[in-house]
Protein backbone atom coordinates (compact mmCIF):
# COMPACT_ATOMS: atom_id res chain seq x y z
CA UNK A 1 0.00 0.00 0.00
CA UNK A 2 1.18 3.86 -0.35
CA UNK A 3 3.72 4.60 2.12
CA UNK A 4 1.05 7.53 2.85
CA UNK A 5 -2.05 8.60 1.86
CA UNK A 6 -3.40 12.49 2.45
CA UNK A 7 -6.95 13.26 1.80
CA UNK A 8 -7.43 16.93 0.95
CA UNK A 9 -11.10 18.65 1.31
CA UNK A 10 -10.68 21.51 -1.36
CA UNK A 11 -12.75 24.86 -1.66
CA UNK A 12 -11.09 26.21 -4.79
CA UNK A 13 -9.00 28.64 -1.53
CA UNK A 14 -5.29 28.87 -1.60
CA UNK A 15 -4.13 24.90 0.25
CA UNK A 16 -2.96 25.08 4.04
CA UNK A 17 0.60 24.79 3.98
CA UNK A 18 0.20 21.18 5.09
CA UNK A 19 -2.35 20.42 2.26
CA UNK A 20 0.54 22.04 -0.20
CA UNK A 21 3.38 19.82 1.35
CA UNK A 22 1.51 16.77 1.00
CA UNK A 23 0.39 17.59 -2.76
CA UNK A 24 4.10 18.50 -3.82
CA UNK A 25 5.16 15.21 -1.79
CA UNK A 26 2.61 12.94 -3.89
CA UNK A 27 3.44 10.54 -6.46
CA UNK A 28 0.16 9.60 -7.16
CA UNK A 29 -2.47 12.03 -7.22
CA UNK A 30 -6.85 11.42 -7.19
CA UNK A 31 -8.86 13.76 -7.73
CA UNK A 32 -11.93 15.19 -10.27
CA UNK A 33 -10.17 15.92 -13.57
CA UNK A 34 -11.00 20.15 -12.79
CA UNK A 35 -9.03 19.74 -10.16
CA UNK A 36 -6.42 17.86 -11.27
CA UNK A 37 -5.98 20.85 -13.81
CA UNK A 38 -6.26 23.63 -11.00
CA UNK A 39 -3.51 22.77 -8.52
CA UNK A 40 0.09 22.30 -8.43
CA UNK A 41 -0.03 18.47 -8.95
CA UNK A 42 3.82 17.48 -9.04
CA UNK A 43 5.07 16.77 -12.89
CA UNK A 44 6.21 13.20 -11.70
CA UNK A 45 3.02 12.46 -10.20
CA UNK A 46 0.48 9.82 -11.59
CA UNK A 47 -2.89 11.33 -12.21
CA UNK A 48 -5.60 8.73 -11.43
CA UNK A 49 -9.08 10.67 -12.11
CA UNK A 50 -11.51 10.19 -9.39
CA UNK A 51 -14.24 8.64 -10.24
CA UNK A 52 -15.13 5.31 -8.88
CA UNK A 53 -14.06 5.71 -5.17
CA UNK A 54 -13.45 1.66 -5.24
CA UNK A 55 -11.19 1.53 -8.08
CA UNK A 56 -9.15 4.53 -6.93
CA UNK A 57 -8.80 3.13 -3.05
CA UNK A 58 -7.66 -0.21 -4.61
CA UNK A 59 -4.94 1.30 -7.30
CA UNK A 60 -4.15 3.62 -3.87
CA UNK A 61 -3.48 0.09 -2.08
CA UNK A 62 -1.33 -0.83 -4.36
CA UNK A 63 0.31 2.08 -4.88
CA UNK A 64 4.05 2.54 -3.50
CA UNK A 65 4.51 6.16 -2.43
CA UNK A 66 3.06 9.30 -1.03
CA UNK A 67 -0.69 9.56 -2.38
CA UNK A 68 -2.93 12.02 -2.40
CA UNK A 69 -6.50 12.26 -2.74
CA UNK A 70 -8.30 15.77 -3.58
CA UNK A 71 -12.15 16.30 -2.73
CA UNK A 72 -14.49 18.91 -2.19
CA UNK A 73 -15.30 20.46 0.65
CA UNK A 74 -15.14 18.35 3.86
CA UNK A 75 -14.40 14.79 2.77
CA UNK A 76 -15.22 12.99 5.92
CA UNK A 77 -18.89 14.26 5.51
CA UNK A 78 -21.07 12.26 3.13
CA UNK A 79 -16.93 11.95 1.02
CA UNK A 80 -15.14 9.71 0.49
CA UNK A 81 -13.50 8.98 3.54
CA UNK A 82 -16.14 6.87 4.22
CA UNK A 83 -15.22 4.35 1.35
CA UNK A 84 -11.26 4.28 1.56
CA UNK A 85 -11.36 3.42 4.96
CA UNK A 86 -13.27 0.09 4.23
CA UNK A 87 -10.84 -3.05 6.09
CA UNK A 88 -10.83 -4.51 2.55
CA UNK A 89 -8.47 -1.57 1.70
CA UNK A 90 -6.65 -1.38 4.84
CA UNK A 91 -5.51 2.41 4.26
CA UNK A 92 -4.54 4.84 6.75
CA UNK A 93 -5.57 8.23 6.12
CA UNK A 94 -4.47 11.92 7.00
CA UNK A 95 -7.54 14.16 6.26
CA UNK A 96 -7.14 17.63 5.65
CA UNK A 97 -10.72 19.70 5.67
CA UNK A 98 -10.00 22.79 6.82
CA UNK A 99 -13.73 23.56 8.04
CA UNK A 100 -15.27 23.19 11.62
CA UNK A 101 -13.54 21.66 14.65
CA UNK A 102 -15.92 19.10 14.99
CA UNK A 103 -14.62 18.37 11.44
CA UNK A 104 -11.21 19.21 12.28
CA UNK A 105 -11.56 16.72 15.22
CA UNK A 106 -12.85 13.80 13.37
CA UNK A 107 -10.53 14.58 10.11
CA UNK A 108 -7.78 13.90 12.75
CA UNK A 109 -8.84 10.55 13.76
CA UNK A 110 -9.22 9.89 10.28
CA UNK A 111 -12.77 9.05 10.55
CA UNK A 112 -15.72 9.56 8.49
CA UNK A 113 -18.86 11.72 11.10
CA UNK A 114 -22.06 11.73 9.40
CA UNK A 115 -22.94 9.16 10.62
CA UNK A 116 -22.56 11.24 14.35
CA UNK A 117 -24.02 12.97 16.79
CA UNK A 118 -22.90 16.60 17.69
CA UNK A 119 -23.14 17.97 21.27
CA UNK A 120 -22.74 20.76 23.64
CA UNK A 121 -21.95 20.48 27.26
CA UNK A 122 -22.40 24.45 26.96
CA UNK A 123 -24.90 25.88 29.58
CA UNK A 124 -24.86 23.24 32.36
CA UNK A 125 -25.51 20.39 29.72
CA UNK A 126 -23.16 18.19 30.54
CA UNK A 127 -25.51 15.32 31.80
CA UNK A 128 -27.35 15.52 28.60
CA UNK A 129 -23.97 15.58 26.70
CA UNK A 130 -23.31 11.83 28.77
CA UNK A 131 -26.77 10.66 28.13
CA UNK A 132 -25.92 11.03 24.04
CA UNK A 133 -22.66 9.22 24.60
CA UNK A 134 -24.28 6.14 26.25
CA UNK A 135 -26.89 5.72 23.58
CA UNK A 136 -25.08 6.77 20.27
CA UNK A 137 -21.60 4.85 19.19
CA UNK A 138 -20.21 8.10 17.73
CA UNK A 139 -20.68 11.68 19.59
CA UNK A 140 -18.79 14.60 19.34
CA UNK A 141 -18.83 17.01 22.08
CA UNK A 142 -18.29 20.32 22.70
CA UNK A 143 -16.80 21.12 25.82
CA UNK A 144 -16.34 24.39 27.95
CA UNK A 145 -14.81 24.80 31.43
CA UNK A 146 -16.17 22.81 34.46
CA UNK A 147 -17.76 20.73 31.51
CA UNK A 148 -14.79 19.10 30.00
CA UNK A 149 -12.98 15.52 28.87
CA UNK A 150 -12.58 14.86 33.23
CA UNK A 151 -16.07 15.60 34.08
CA UNK A 152 -17.44 13.75 30.54
CA UNK A 153 -15.24 10.48 31.63
CA UNK A 154 -16.88 10.91 35.48
CA UNK A 155 -20.52 10.83 33.87
CA UNK A 156 -19.88 7.93 31.98
CA UNK A 157 -18.09 5.58 34.71
CA UNK A 158 -19.23 2.33 34.14
CA UNK A 159 -19.70 2.76 30.82
CA UNK A 160 -16.54 1.98 28.19
CA UNK A 161 -16.15 3.93 25.54
CA UNK A 162 -12.90 5.44 23.85
CA UNK A 163 -12.07 9.44 24.40
CA UNK A 164 -10.06 11.08 21.66
CA UNK A 165 -9.40 14.49 22.76
CA UNK A 166 -8.34 17.46 20.76
CA UNK A 167 -7.17 20.53 22.03
CA UNK A 168 -6.06 23.61 20.50
CA UNK A 169 -7.19 22.62 16.82
CA UNK A 170 -5.83 24.59 14.21
CA UNK A 171 -3.08 25.95 16.21
CA UNK A 172 0.62 25.66 16.83
CA UNK A 173 -0.38 24.08 20.50
CA UNK A 174 -2.82 21.50 18.63
CA UNK A 175 -2.58 18.16 20.78
CA UNK A 176 -4.68 14.63 19.82
CA UNK A 177 -4.66 12.25 22.66
CA UNK A 178 -6.82 8.78 22.60
CA UNK A 179 -7.47 7.23 25.83
CA UNK A 180 -10.62 4.60 27.45
CA UNK A 181 -12.71 6.35 29.18
CA UNK A 182 -11.49 5.75 32.71
CA UNK A 183 -8.07 7.20 31.82
CA UNK A 184 -9.53 10.06 31.08
CA UNK A 185 -10.08 11.54 34.43
CA UNK A 186 -5.96 11.22 35.50
CA UNK A 187 -5.00 14.11 32.58
CA UNK A 188 -5.36 17.62 32.98
CA UNK A 189 -6.51 19.13 29.82
CA UNK A 190 -7.27 22.33 28.36
CA UNK A 191 -10.55 24.29 27.26
CA UNK A 192 -12.41 23.99 25.15
CA UNK A 193 -11.89 21.15 23.56
CA UNK A 194 -13.62 18.91 21.39
CA UNK A 195 -13.57 15.44 22.42
CA UNK A 196 -15.08 12.18 20.25
CA UNK A 197 -16.51 9.79 22.35
CA UNK A 198 -16.38 6.53 20.47
CA UNK A 199 -17.65 2.74 21.33
CA UNK A 200 -20.67 0.36 21.75
CA UNK A 201 -22.44 -1.63 19.52
CA UNK A 202 -23.51 0.82 16.98
CA UNK A 203 -26.04 1.19 13.89
CA UNK A 204 -26.90 -2.22 12.73
CA UNK A 205 -25.23 -2.43 9.19
CA UNK A 206 -23.53 -4.77 7.17
CA UNK A 207 -19.86 -3.99 6.93
CA UNK A 208 -19.21 -1.03 4.33
CA UNK A 209 -22.83 -0.17 3.91
CA UNK A 210 -23.14 3.66 3.82
CA UNK A 211 -25.54 5.33 6.30
CA UNK A 212 -27.81 6.56 3.85
CA UNK A 213 -29.52 10.03 3.12
CA UNK A 214 -29.80 11.23 6.77
CA UNK A 215 -27.21 13.11 8.74
CA UNK A 216 -26.84 11.98 12.27
CA UNK A 217 -28.44 8.57 13.39
CA UNK A 218 -31.61 8.23 12.11
CA UNK A 219 -33.93 7.13 15.35
CA UNK A 220 -36.98 5.55 15.46
CA UNK A 221 -36.18 2.51 12.96
CA UNK A 222 -31.84 2.06 13.12
CA UNK A 223 -32.63 -1.63 12.78
CA UNK A 224 -33.91 -4.43 10.39
CA UNK A 225 -37.67 -3.57 11.37
CA UNK A 226 -39.33 -0.09 11.03
CA UNK A 227 -41.03 1.70 13.23
CA UNK A 228 -41.84 0.30 17.18
CA UNK A 229 -44.52 -1.78 19.42
CA UNK A 230 -43.71 -4.42 17.38
CA UNK A 231 -45.21 -8.09 17.43
CA UNK A 232 -43.76 -9.51 20.94
CA UNK A 233 -42.24 -12.05 18.04
CA UNK A 234 -39.94 -9.61 17.40
CA UNK A 235 -37.93 -9.54 20.36
CA UNK A 236 -35.44 -12.75 21.19
CA UNK A 237 -36.62 -14.44 24.07
CA UNK A 238 -40.05 -13.22 24.35
CA UNK A 239 -42.36 -16.01 23.99
CA UNK A 240 -40.24 -18.18 26.32
CA UNK A 241 -39.98 -15.54 28.76
CA UNK A 242 -43.68 -14.84 28.86
CA UNK A 243 -44.58 -18.10 30.62
CA UNK A 244 -48.81 -16.74 31.02
CA UNK A 245 -50.14 -14.49 29.31
CA UNK A 246 -49.17 -10.93 31.45
CA UNK A 247 -47.04 -12.93 33.72
CA UNK A 248 -43.78 -11.56 35.30
CA UNK A 249 -41.14 -11.61 32.66
CA UNK A 250 -43.75 -11.18 29.99
CA UNK A 251 -42.75 -9.07 26.85
CA UNK A 252 -45.44 -6.26 27.23
CA UNK A 253 -47.98 -6.24 24.88
CA UNK A 254 -47.46 -4.01 21.57
CA UNK A 255 -50.32 -1.55 22.65
CA UNK A 256 -49.26 -1.36 26.01
CA UNK A 257 -45.34 -0.72 24.68
CA UNK A 258 -46.92 2.62 22.27
CA UNK A 259 -48.63 4.05 25.39
CA UNK A 260 -46.06 3.40 27.67
CA UNK A 261 -43.54 5.48 25.05
CA UNK A 262 -46.49 8.25 24.78
CA UNK A 263 -46.06 8.55 28.65
CA UNK A 264 -42.40 8.39 28.98
CA UNK A 265 -41.73 10.38 26.35
CA UNK A 266 -37.82 9.57 25.68
CA UNK A 267 -35.71 11.85 23.18
CA UNK A 268 -31.77 11.89 23.06
CA UNK A 269 -29.99 13.52 26.08
CA UNK A 270 -32.31 12.00 28.42
CA UNK A 271 -31.81 8.55 30.69
CA UNK A 272 -34.67 6.27 31.14
CA UNK A 273 -34.80 3.39 33.37
CA UNK A 274 -36.94 0.26 32.53
CA UNK A 275 -37.12 -1.65 35.78
CA UNK A 276 -37.99 -5.19 35.40
CA UNK A 277 -37.27 -5.15 31.98
CA UNK A 278 -38.06 -8.85 30.71
CA UNK A 279 -36.80 -9.54 27.22
CA UNK A 280 -36.23 -5.82 26.74
CA UNK A 281 -38.87 -5.28 24.13
CA UNK A 282 -39.76 -1.68 25.67
CA UNK A 283 -36.01 -0.93 26.71
CA UNK A 284 -35.14 -1.15 23.33
CA UNK A 285 -37.97 0.69 21.71
CA UNK A 286 -36.84 3.38 23.89
CA UNK A 287 -33.23 2.98 22.84
CA UNK A 288 -34.74 3.27 19.10
CA UNK A 289 -35.73 6.88 20.18
CA UNK A 290 -32.41 8.10 20.55
CA UNK A 291 -32.65 7.97 24.52
CA UNK A 292 -29.67 6.05 26.89
CA UNK A 293 -31.78 3.09 28.60
CA UNK A 294 -30.80 0.65 31.63
CA UNK A 295 -32.46 -2.05 32.08
CA UNK A 296 -32.88 -3.71 35.26
CA UNK A 297 -33.82 -7.44 35.59
CA UNK A 298 -33.67 -9.84 38.21
CA UNK A 299 -33.72 -13.13 35.68
CA UNK A 300 -30.02 -13.50 34.18
CA UNK A 301 -31.30 -15.64 30.93
CA UNK A 302 -33.51 -12.45 30.38
CA UNK A 303 -30.45 -10.21 30.79
CA UNK A 304 -28.52 -12.16 28.21
CA UNK A 305 -32.08 -11.72 26.14
CA UNK A 306 -32.16 -7.65 26.62
CA UNK A 307 -28.36 -7.94 24.53
CA UNK A 308 -29.24 -9.99 22.01
CA UNK A 309 -31.97 -7.58 21.18
CA UNK A 310 -30.48 -4.53 21.85
CA UNK A 311 -27.90 -5.60 19.21
CA UNK A 312 -30.26 -6.82 16.74
CA UNK A 313 -31.77 -3.44 16.71
CA UNK A 314 -28.52 -1.68 16.91
CA UNK A 315 -29.27 0.21 20.07
CA UNK A 316 -26.99 0.70 23.37
CA UNK A 317 -29.01 -0.54 26.52
CA UNK A 318 -27.02 -0.86 29.67
CA UNK A 319 -27.98 -3.88 31.44
CA UNK A 320 -28.12 -4.30 35.17
CA UNK A 321 -28.71 -7.69 37.07
CA UNK A 322 -30.48 -7.44 39.74
CA UNK A 323 -33.78 -7.09 42.04
CA UNK A 324 -35.39 -3.07 41.82
CA UNK A 325 -35.16 -1.48 45.37
CA UNK A 326 -31.25 -3.11 45.74
CA UNK A 327 -29.61 -1.52 43.12
CA UNK A 328 -31.07 1.60 42.03
CA UNK A 329 -29.24 3.48 44.26
CA UNK A 330 -25.81 2.84 41.99
CA UNK A 331 -26.99 4.43 38.79
CA UNK A 332 -26.87 6.90 37.23
CA UNK A 333 -29.75 9.81 37.69
CA UNK A 334 -33.22 8.92 35.88
CA UNK A 335 -34.95 11.32 33.49
CA UNK A 336 -38.21 9.22 33.42
CA UNK A 337 -38.45 5.56 34.74
CA UNK A 338 -40.78 2.40 33.45
CA UNK A 339 -41.23 -0.13 36.09
CA UNK A 340 -42.71 -3.27 33.92
CA UNK A 341 -42.39 -5.39 37.34
CA UNK A 342 -41.82 -4.99 41.12
CA UNK A 343 -45.03 -3.04 42.12
CA UNK A 344 -45.51 -0.39 44.98
CA UNK A 345 -42.06 -1.26 46.22
CA UNK A 346 -40.14 -0.77 43.14
CA UNK A 347 -42.35 2.86 42.45
CA UNK A 348 -41.34 4.14 45.57
CA UNK A 349 -37.78 3.81 45.23
CA UNK A 350 -37.78 4.96 41.99
CA UNK A 351 -39.70 7.84 43.09
CA UNK A 352 -36.78 8.79 45.38
CA UNK A 353 -34.59 10.08 42.92
CA UNK A 354 -37.49 12.14 41.31
CA UNK A 355 -37.37 11.33 37.43
CA UNK A 356 -39.89 14.11 35.61
CA UNK A 357 -41.97 10.94 34.57
CA UNK A 358 -43.04 7.44 35.26
CA UNK A 359 -44.85 4.46 34.01
CA UNK A 360 -45.88 1.65 35.64
CA UNK A 361 -47.79 -1.58 35.47
CA UNK A 362 -49.79 -2.94 37.87
CA UNK A 363 -50.81 -6.61 38.03
CA UNK A 364 -54.16 -6.44 39.72
CA UNK A 365 -56.27 -3.49 41.33
CA UNK A 366 -55.33 -3.76 44.40
CA UNK A 367 -51.76 -3.22 43.32
CA UNK A 368 -52.83 -0.28 41.08
CA UNK A 369 -54.26 1.28 43.99
CA UNK A 370 -51.03 0.41 46.28
CA UNK A 371 -48.76 2.35 42.59
CA UNK A 372 -51.44 5.36 42.64
CA UNK A 373 -50.90 5.99 46.10
CA UNK A 374 -47.46 5.72 45.66
CA UNK A 375 -47.53 8.25 43.07
CA UNK A 376 -49.61 10.87 44.52
CA UNK A 377 -47.56 10.36 48.11
CA UNK A 378 -44.45 11.27 46.43
CA UNK A 379 -46.14 14.59 45.13
CA UNK A 380 -46.34 13.62 41.47
CA UNK A 381 -49.66 13.87 39.44
CA UNK A 382 -51.56 10.46 38.78
CA UNK A 383 -53.43 8.57 36.05
CA UNK A 384 -54.34 5.73 34.60
CA UNK A 385 -56.02 3.06 32.68
CA UNK A 386 -57.28 -0.17 31.87
CA UNK A 387 -56.49 -1.74 28.41
CA UNK A 388 -58.18 -3.92 26.76
CA UNK A 389 -57.42 -6.49 23.67
CA UNK A 390 -58.19 -9.40 21.81
CA UNK A 391 -56.64 -10.59 19.00
CA UNK A 392 -58.79 -11.25 15.65
CA UNK A 393 -58.80 -14.15 14.11
CA UNK A 394 -60.27 -16.24 11.47
CA UNK A 395 -63.94 -17.95 12.80
CA UNK A 396 -63.77 -21.23 13.84
CA UNK A 397 -65.38 -24.10 11.73
CA UNK A 398 -64.64 -22.81 8.43
CA UNK A 399 -66.94 -20.47 8.86
CA UNK A 400 -66.57 -16.76 6.84
CA UNK A 401 -65.84 -14.19 8.89
CA UNK A 402 -63.56 -13.35 11.83
CA UNK A 403 -63.56 -13.86 15.74
CA UNK A 404 -61.96 -12.52 18.62
CA UNK A 405 -59.15 -14.56 20.55
CA UNK A 406 -58.31 -14.83 23.81
CA UNK A 407 -58.23 -11.06 25.56
CA UNK A 408 -55.65 -9.48 27.76
CA UNK A 409 -55.72 -7.01 30.44
CA UNK A 410 -53.31 -4.55 31.39
CA UNK A 411 -53.61 -2.16 34.15
CA UNK A 412 -51.13 1.44 32.97
CA UNK A 413 -50.57 3.46 35.61
CA UNK A 414 -48.15 7.08 34.79
CA UNK A 415 -47.19 9.81 37.04
CA UNK A 416 -45.72 13.56 35.85
CA UNK A 417 -43.68 15.35 38.46
CA UNK A 418 -45.88 18.30 39.52
CA UNK A 419 -44.51 21.86 38.98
Amino acid sequence: MADRITVIGWDGTPLTEAAASALAGATLVAGAPYQLSALPVPAGAERLTLGSVQQAARRIAAHRGAAVVVAEGDPGFFGVVRELRRPEYGLELEVLPAVSSVAAAFARAGMPWEDAQVVSAHGGRLRRAANVCRAHPKVAVLTTPGAGPSELALMLRGVHRTFVVCEALGTPDEDVTVLTSERVPDHDWRDPAVVLVIGGAGPNHAPGETSGWLAGRPLGFPGPDRGWALDGRAYAGAEQLAGTAGGAGAALPPHVRALALARLGPVPGELVWAVGAGSGALAVEIGRFGAAVVAVEASRSACAQITVNARRYGVEVEVVHGVGPEVLGGLPEPDAVMVEAGGAEVVGAVLARRPERLVAIARTLAEAEAVRTAITAAGYRADGALLQSAPLAPAPGGVPGLALGTGQQSLVLWGELAS
